[in-house]
């Protein structure tokens, strides 16, 4: 399968361009439409197996919109494409509508976030593309394309090229692009995280609307996002997966029906709920493995970490944040949130409790010091508390010539993690310790050393 179309059989006699208009399902009600038992998926490092995803567990049922809601990392992507055949499980099941999925599945379609457009063709040829793959017909082709691209709110720009689009118009095509070839079950892979804020809610409202009138070709909805307030707007389910490995740890149902108000108590106590169980999680993780050699860390800049310092000990926050309010007041999401709120934790500078985040003593102090006493103190604490910097900076004060290269640290890294991981924590660590002035590193020789450091 390629992105945004599915392998039915073109049909044999000329159908309308998309079927009449369903009465909206009571969610959870409809016949079973996906099933996963016990899915797991890694990849081989050195013959030990490290999973991505384990033994994940999940239905889906005609006229449902389900939620999968995770950081990065926790192999949202990967599930995705492993329901839609894409890719193998490791172990484990994918049953659609009733039988296993062993390759691209018939009747699912798969939208992206970075709308996987042909920049060559128009939004007509576009669209008729998944079509053409199928062996549909020239005349029907064209029928069910600009149905769908009327439906989707593109009508007028059937010729244009996706180089004269705004992005939401192109994540629109991409959406018709997907419902023309009219899916059982629709994939959505974070479709409205590469567009602005206003665009995304747009877009979402529409493609709601749609769904709620039972316009859409389709009977069920599967979107990866990880962006909470997304997920409790859109979905009738929210399935939450942790990190490293991805496993399902929680299931929570949204009781509001559409359209919603973002703005309610319940539904603000429902984000809220969910950001304390993601956080809780993650902070007794934290707390309970701290950090090892070999620990995973997220790439967060020391300006992101000293402006999140310096926001919580001012007003109104004191020292206390509701972790929902500072995502909502500083346009963070999930991926920024957390993770910086995770390296901060680890630090010493935050702990983490109910969906709340307080200050440390440490960092009270840090948000009143100057440029170079903050780098003093960062420096105290990278080497306490992120065994990796120790190790950095213990290997090139034993050397003669204080100097290592960075395959050294690197290679040791993927003992314990992927390669992308392995790249992603080492350089985490070339930046706070640039900042904190342990070592320095040269980009271009790829060398770490203590020149220009105070030994």
């Amino acid at each position: 399968m390629t992105d945004l179309q599915t392998i039915s059989p073109p049909a044999q006699t000329m159908p309308p361009p998309f079927p009449a208009p369903r009465p909206p399902a009571r969610s959870g009600t409809g016949r079973e439409v996906l099933a996963l038992e016990h899915v797991k998926r890694g990849f081989d490092k050195e013959h030990a197996e490290k999973l991505v995803l384990d033994d994940v567990n999940l239905t889906l049922r005609e006229g449902e919109i389900v939620g999968l809601l995770g950081r990065s990392g926790s192999g949202k992507s990967t599930l995705l494409r492993i329901i839609a055949g894409l890719i193998p499980a490791s172990s484990g099941q994918v049953m659609y509508q009733g039988q296993p999925v062993n390759g691209p599945a018939a009747g699912v379609a798969m939208a992206f976030q970075t709308f996987a457009l042909f920049p060559w063709l128009t939004v007509l040829q576009n669209v008729e593309a998944g079509l053409e793959a199928l062996g549909v017909a020239p005349r029907q082709r064209r029928a069910r394309a600009l149905a769908a691209i009327d439906l989707i709110g593109l009508d007028g720009f059937e010729n244009a090229y996706p180089r004269e689009l705004s992005g939401g118009m192109r994540q629109r095509v991409g959406f018709a692009r997907a419902l023309v070839v009219e899916p059982t079950l629709l994939l959505m892979d974070e479709p409205f995280s590469a567009l602005d804020v206003l665009t995304a809610e747009t877009l979402r409202t529409d493609l709601l609307e749609l769904w709620t009138q039972g316009k859409l070709p389709t009977k069920s909805v599967l979107i990866v996002t990880h962006n909470i307030e997304e997920a409790v707007f859109m979905c009738d389910r929210i399935l939450v997966l942790s990190s490293n490995p991805g496993k399902l740890v929680a299931e929570i149902a949204v009781p509001f029906q559409h359209p919603r108000n973002r703005l309610a108590p319940a539904f603000r106590r429902l984000v809220d709920d969910i950001y304390a169980r993601m956080t809780a999680r993650a902070a007794n993780e934290a707390a309970k493995k701290g950090l090892g050699l070999g620990s995973r860390l997220s790439q967060v800049s020391t300006n992101l970490m000293a402006g999140l310092i310096e926001t919580l000990a001012g007003a109104p926050y004191n020292g206390r944040a509701d972790m929902p309010e500072i995502a909502r007041s500083l346009h963070l999401e999930v991926d920024d949130l957390f993770p910086t709120v995770e390296v901060l934790q680890h630090l010493g500078f935050t702990e983490v409790r109910e969906g709340d985040v307080f200050l440390t003593p440490q960092a009270r102090a840090f948000a009143e010091m100057g440029t170079q006493e903050r780098k003093v103190m960062f420096a105290r604490h990278l080497l306490e508390h992120v065994p990796l910097a120790a190790r950095v900076r213990k290997v090139l004060d034993e050397r003669p010539g204080h100097r290592a290269p960075r395959v050294r640290f690197e290679q040791e890294l993927e003992d314990f993690l992927s390669d992308g991981a392995a790249t992603e924590t080492l350089d985490a660590v070339i930046d706070w310790g640039r900042y904190a002035e342990i070592f320095s590193y040269n980009d271009q020789t790829e060398i770490f050393s203590l020149e220009d450091v105070e030994t």
